[in-house]
């Protein structure tokens, strides 16, 4: 079995540091003197690994140096270099960071080069998704989620779901769907102005159960919904203690309940009924988090699932352990439209992400809620 890898190796670096996406040199560079972390290289391997615990037979075809070499050697993985970017896209970044600057361009270019993989890996957010639809890839691709935003319907949930879908296609005769590539607008993303546009479809492993599936938005559900959920979160507001707000529609109702503008996509601390910190990074909630009771207020994103890990990094496995505990809100429409799929957790810490699972309590309106079952999204699948 051969399959391609590519690594966008900027991929995510704007989520913790509070900037709603990486794309651009600018927004890569603000990032690594926040102190972002890549992590696109780590999850590229973790992926790697999965898929060759199931097929050891696998062979990586792939890019030179941080887009891809790197993750294979880090996953002992045999592989061959397919495509070599110039010399400038793998350049040291500042402080010795380690960052790499590459761009859409390097992307595409990689894609033309591994034209004749059984399945083409990359490893991004959905402004990778967007390069990989543009070069046209000939074989089928499944995304390995590392971006800030993961709206698009071609990445796995997870990278190990990425590996064992990987593991169990089987090239040219393998079954494939088609799945949607959409992307926000990062300036209006930062300014609050959400809607994702959708450019195409790629073809993907028809692995429902692995797949995210596309974002959904919440504008099917009857008005006052949000507000009743915000009503039933701020009754339960005790005094003295803080509540970090994730982002989302419903958590931007909290903060009208509360009187308070919140960042549309940000993650904003109250307490006793006033604002104590907006739009924080990850580092500023963990030493909020560690200093008095906090308590963790999250959406469900409609469509997939997710309740952290994805556009809420500032929830960090090390800012979760310091929580206090975690208020999860969702629509009955949202949970209804899961089929009975799990609520999903991606921390990049299986550890952590194993201490959610299980059921957690839905707030689903004012005096409403239901138990549902929640899961790590790297739990293996049979």
């Amino acid at each position: 079995m051969i399959v391609g890898l590519i690594v966008n190796p900027v991929a995510g670096l704007g989520g913790a540091v509070a900037l709603k996406g990486s794309d651009g040199p600018d927004v890569q560079a603000r990032a690594l003197a926040l102190g972002a972390v890549p992590r696109a290289a780590e999850r590229a391997a973790a992926a790697l690994r999965a898929l060759r615990a199931r097929r050891p037979d696998v062979l990586v075809r792939t890019v030179a140096g941080p887009m891809g070499e790197d993750s294979a050697r880090a996953a002992g993985v045999p592989y061959r270099i397919a495509h070599r970017p110039p010399a400038t896209s793998v350049s040291s970044g500042a402080a010795g960071t380690g960052a790499v600057s590459t761009g859409a361009a390097d992307t595409r270019a990689a894609v033309a080069a591994l034209g004749d993989v059984d399945l083409l890996l990359f490893a991004g957010g959905d402004g990778t998704a967007r390069d990989v639809l543009d070069a046209g890839p000939r074989p089928p691709v499944l995304g390995v989620p590392a971006g800030v935003k993961v709206y698009s319907g071609c990445f796995a949930v997870s990278p190990a779901a990425a590996g064992a879908t990987a593991a169990g296609f089987a090239g040219s005769d393998g079954r494939t769907v088609d799945a949607e590539v959409v992307d926000l607008d990062e300036e209006g993303h930062r300014a609050g102005l959400v809607g994702a546009r959708l450019y195409g479809t790629v073809r993907v492993p028809a692995a429902r159960d692995r797949l995210s599936g596309r974002k959904t938005g919440s504008s099917a559900a009857p008005p006052g919904s949000a507000e009743s959920i915000a009503r039933a979160v701020v009754a339960g507001m005790r005094p003295g203690t803080a509540y970090a707000l994730g982002p989302g529609a419903t958590t931007l109702a909290v903060g009208r309940a509360l009187g308070l503008a919140l960042t549309p996509l940000g993650v904003d601390v109250v307490r006793d009924g006033a604002l104590l910190a907006p739009d924080v990074t990850e580092q500023r909630l963990h030493a909020i988090a560690m200093s008095q009771v906090t308590h963790g207020v999250l959406s469900v994103i409609g469509g997939q699932g997710f309740v952290i890990g994805r556009g809420n990094q500032q929830f960090s496995p090390r800012v979760l352990a310091a929580l206090a505990g975690v208020v999860v809100l969702a629509t009955q429409q949202k949970l209804a439209a899961l089929g009975g799929r799990p609520l999903l957790v991606d921390s990049g810490d299986p550890r952590a992400d194993a201490a959610f699972e299980g059921h957690v309590r839905v707030v689903t309106g004012h005096r409403e809620s239901v138990l549902y079952r929640i899961s790590s999204a790297s739990e293996e699948l049979s």
